[in-house]
């Protein structure tokens, strides 16, 4: 690594706590210093063939001209502007053209910062939407192993997932049902469907009308292990919560924006929800901002002439404008670059290397959506503190492939600039892997 590199790696050092890292004894971080299309580029000019993304927020490629033009243009003009009382053009060129792309009556759009926020949002608009309506109804469901952010109320939703621990305390009641998750040739999946939803129905029994809304993943839950479900689950849980008069919303923060083969999740899954998160994958990862969209029947119930209906909630970078052009420029590039075609091929490749190893003696529970590819490395203890993580994490950086393991979980999730070279190479480092080290 060079001086400069190392002058880096030092401030670090020195001032900087890492997310999700145990600073005692993790490594030191890796200085990138550019990035383009699906590789990153380190200050001694290492090259990162980056496969996850970069924590799944990268759609169309690091540092895509037609993006990075967007912004800087946009900076030129009006770089933020409170949204309370204002608005700009990005932010309604933005929520018109996402409107068109949203399922159903899906139309009205909330903006606030990030994933986990998206999720506080829909929470209280499904809280505050019986509300108005003069039902309290203050009860959540979750699914078991859903993860929805880091903040208090989002945590909430995803205290199954084994991350927050620590914070239990601190947590509001939600109620949970099983997660039928499955995997290719599952002979159990039927039978963990039927019992998911038998919960869910007496469930309903006891607390239909207590409950606010259930909040779920749709078809993938991807920090617990990109754990998939089949679409019938989904329309069939649906179908109980429209009988029951109760609010539906998708958390798409992961899922949307074509990851797994269509534009939202909820097309693949055939369900339209009432409220979905957004985030991640909205702007390119260029820049930090989430919406929450919903119908326009949960928008109505908001209006009137008294405030104590109106929903007092927002953040200092409401509907940034730098953020809105990047999501519309991002939005645009589905069009002109065919994107959705593009992640068909990757899904196809996936198939084909996933079909190599799926019996090799270490692979098991392979699964396959869209553009992420997934299965369970065989190892002494699984879960996302398996010991083989960080054994293969370090293997694939020092060749150069940025492949991030959740415990024995070992997914790719690329960029959809991303060749069939480059992902061959990630997957001949996946095969070395599981002879190699595993």
């Amino acid at each position: 690594m060079n001086a400069q590199g190392n002058e880096l790696v030092g401030l670090d050092r020195a001032h900087i706590w890492h997310p999700f890292t145990q600073e005692k004894t993790a490594p030191d971080p890796i200085p990138i210093a550019s990035a383009s299309g699906s590789v990153l580029k380190g200050f001694d000019d290492q090259e990162y063939l980056d496969v996850v993304s970069s924590w799944w927020v990268t759609t169309h490629g690091h540092a895509h001209p037609a993006i990075a033009n967007a912004i800087a243009e946009q900076a030129k003009t009006l770089e933020q502007v409170i949204f309370a009382g204002f608005t700009h053009e990005p932010a309604a060129r933005l929520t018109a053209a996402l409107s068109k792309k949203l399922p159903g009556d899906i139309s009205r759009c909330f903006f606030s910062d990030d994933g986990s926020t998206a999720v506080e949002v829909s929470l209280k608009m499904a809280c505050q939407y019986w509300l108005n309506q003069g039902q309290k109804r203050t009860r959540f469901v979750m699914l078991q192993g859903g993860y929805h952010g880091d903040t208090v109320g989002a945590m909430s939703v995803g205290r199954s997932s084994g991350f927050f621990d620590a914070f239990a305390n601190m947590l509001f009641h939600v109620d949970v049902i099983p997660f039928p998750d499955t995997w290719e040739d599952d002979p159990d999946v039927e039978q963990k469907e039927h019992n998911a939803l038998a919960d869910l129905d007496r469930y309903l029994d006891q607390h239909a009308g207590e409950c606010a809304a259930v909040i779920l993943e749709p078809l993938l839950q991807g920090a617990s292990g990109m754990r998939m479900c089949r679409p019938v689950f989904i329309q069939k849980l649906n179908a109980r919560l429209k009988e029951a008069n109760i609010l539906l919303i998708f958390d798409e923060v992961m899922t949307g924006f074509g990851r797994t083969g269509t534009l939202f999740a909820s097309e693949k899954a055939g369900v339209t929800p009432d409220i979905i998160c957004l985030s991640k994958g909205l702007t390119s990862g260029f820049l930090p901002m989430s919406i929450t969209a919903c119908t326009q029947e949960i928008y109505q119930a908001f209006l009137n002439d008294d405030f104590d209906h109106a929903f007092a909630h927002g953040h200092s970078f409401t509907a940034n404008p730098l953020g809105c052009a990047a999501g519309l420029a991002s939005l645009k590039l589905f069009e002109t670059e065919q994107t959705l075609t593009k992640i068909a091929a990757i899904e196809a490749k996936h198939r084909e290397r996933l079909d190599r190893i799926k019996d090799h003696e270490k692979v098991e529970h392979t699964r396959l959506i869209g553009s992420i590819a997934a299965f369970d490395v065989k190892a002494k203890n699984s879960g996302y503190n398996s010991e083989v993580g960080p054994i293969l994490k370090k293997y694939f950086l020092e060749r150069g492939l940025l492949i991030r393991p959740l415990g024995n979980v070992l997914y790719l999730l690329p960029p959809y600039c991303t060749s069939m070279e480059q992902l061959d190479r990630a997957w001949d480092g996946i095969e070395d892997a599981l002879n190699d080290v595993v």
